[in-house]
């Protein structure tokens, strides 16, 4: 029994014992998870500020970007918007020049219309007379006839036999006098004409260059142009042919090239580039193309301009386009379209002043360096390449022959190869016209004479045709005619190794016999 009580008692303190540790257990982890949720909530504050902060700073640094690219958009649109007005002045002044040009073109139509009018009545007028005329001399034909008792061939033919030996001295002194007057006042006249001629013809002149800046908005345009890793720059220079130099030139970039019209090509796409903003590769294969396509047109353009300013119709098309070629060529500085329609002017100039055709003076000499728009991707002289192409395209005879023989290396067939000679000589040797100094020029002419003095036999040298051709005169007793051909490749040789000079130089030796007698 009292076991029994005692166990029950145990079993009472164990109960009680675990009632006191569960109520203290349950007081403990109420107390640990009050805890854990004021930490959680602090850290969930923490991170809230900290994400307000990012948030922030986001956004002013997005700010911060639209206000960059805000000041990029408006610096380039002020920069179209001045271009626009360049481009829109020049259509103004366009549209002015062409409106006076319409202006002119219409009062001369008026002038002519009226001149034709005022020509037809005189026509009328003078056929009337002529009519009355022919009816009045047979009038007078048949009295006389009644008169002298003889016909009309038999009056003729005693007045030829009289009058036919007075009429001879009279015309052999006559003769006399014309030559002798002639002979007096043509060197006078032939200066007149000439100055005439400069007087009435004026071209413009520009210097010869390799090199093309294109201005840059500003200088982050050079690192756009370059591309990463210069792989832009190396597919416009691919495109192009021609090198494109960066520099520390403020807002400029350099193209250089020997070919003008790819140099010319490559400008005009380096500015297309810019003011469209988007340089990738592909942007610039699309932009040189149409580029390419474009200066087509120009050229073509520039070749019809050259036709009309100077008054030459139905040419070739072909022809026209190598004319526009000439634009984007300079010899010694001088641009060759503009020295060819000079020549053309001066040569049209010279052939009325001497009652030849202008028409032919002009049309040869507008093509007589035509060639120079190909010698440079073609083996032959200018001269051989512009005979050839304007025979191949249509042009008769005495233009070719004009173009070959311009240069004396063909004979004449006509005297229209010595007008363009004499009116490319004027365009050549103006003051201004081409870049090389008189001092240079004339040095390097007495140099081509004293080389071809230094050979032995040698008794007269010219240099002749602007320093384009040396002409020999030889000893014929000292040098036959082998040591003639001979002499000439020495003298080529040795202008070769001591001269600098452009194009080239032909050297003609000239042995000859001469008997000379006098009659007293």
């Amino acid at each position: 029994m009292t076991n029994v009580i005692w166990i029950g008692i145990a079993i009472g303190i164990g109960l009680v014992a675990f009632g006191l540790g569960w109520v203290i257990s349950r007081r403990v982890g109420e107390t640990r998870l009050a805890k854990i949720e004021q930490w959680g909530k602090k850290i969930i504050q923490e991170a809230e500020k900290e994400a307000e902060i990012k948030k922030k700073e986001a956004i002013l640094e997005a700010k911060d970007e639209w206000y960059k690219a805000k000041l990029n958009f408006e610096r380039e649109m002020q920069n179209k918007k001045m271009e626009m007005q360049k481009i829109e002045k020049r259509l103004q002044e366009k549209e002015l020049n062409l409106d006076r040009k319409v202006d002119i073109l219409n009062k001369k139509d008026r002038e002519i219309l009226n001149r034709e009018k005022v020509l037809l009545a005189k026509e009328r007028a003078v056929k009337t007379r002529e009519e009355d005329l022919e009816r009045l001399i047979a009038d007078q034909n048949l009295m006389l006839e009644k008169i002298a008792q003889m016909t009309q061939e038999e009056a003729k033919r005693q007045l030829i036999e009289n009058l036919e030996s007075q009429a001879r001295q009279e015309a052999a002194q006559l003769i006399k006098e014309i030559k002798e007057q002639a002979e007096q006042n043509a060197d006078r006249e032939a200066k007149n004409i000439i100055i005439s001629a400069i007087q009435r013809c004026a071209a413009e002149h520009t210097v010869e260059t390799t090199v093309s800046v294109v201005t840059l908005p500003n200088d982050e345009m050079k690192g756009r142009i370059i591309g990463r890793e210069g792989r832009n720059i190396r597919s416009f220079e691919t495109c192009t042919g021609v090198d494109v130099i960066v520099d520390d030139t403020p807002e400029a970039v350099i193209l250089s090239g020997f070919d003008p019209i790819r140099r010319e090509i490559a400008r005009m796409a380096m500015e297309k580039l810019i003011l469209d903003g988007r340089i990738h590769p592909a942007r610039i294969e699309e932009v040189v193309a149409k580029t390419e396509k474009e200066m087509e047109n120009i050229i073509k353009e520039s070749g019809e301009q050259a036709c009309f300013e100077v008054g030459i119709h139905n040419m070739h098309p072909e022809l026209i386009k190598l004319l526009g070629k000439l634009n984007y060529r300079t010899s010694y500085g001088q641009n060759v379209l503009q020295h060819t329609k000079e020549v053309a002017i001066l040569a049209g100039l010279l052939a009325a002043e001497l009652g030849l055709d202008p028409n032919i003076a002009k049309r040869s000499a507008l093509l007589h360096d035509v060639g120079k728009a190909l010698d440079r991707n073609t083996e032959g002289t200018h001269i051989q390449l512009g005979a050839e192409v304007a025979g191949k395209y249509g042009e008769e005879q005495l233009v070719v022959n004009a173009i070959a023989s311009h240069h004396g290396d063909v004979p004449f067939e006509s005297p229209y190869p010595i007008l363009i000679q004499a009116a490319d000589a004027i365009s050549g040797s103006r003051p201004g016209a081409r870049r090389e100094s008189l001092e240079n020029y004339i040095k390097r002419l007495e140099k081509l004479e004293e080389i071809a003095y230094s050979f032995k036999g040698v008794s007269k040298s010219y240099a002749i045709q602007a320093g384009r051709e040396i002409r020999v005169i030889v000893e014929h007793s000292e040098i036959n005619d082998e040591q003639a051909k001979d002499l000439a490749g020495q003298v080529a040789q040795k202008i070769q190794a001591e001269v600098e000079y452009p194009g080239q130089i032909k050297v003609t030796v000239i042995r000859e016999t001469r008997a000379v007698d006098y009659a007293k």
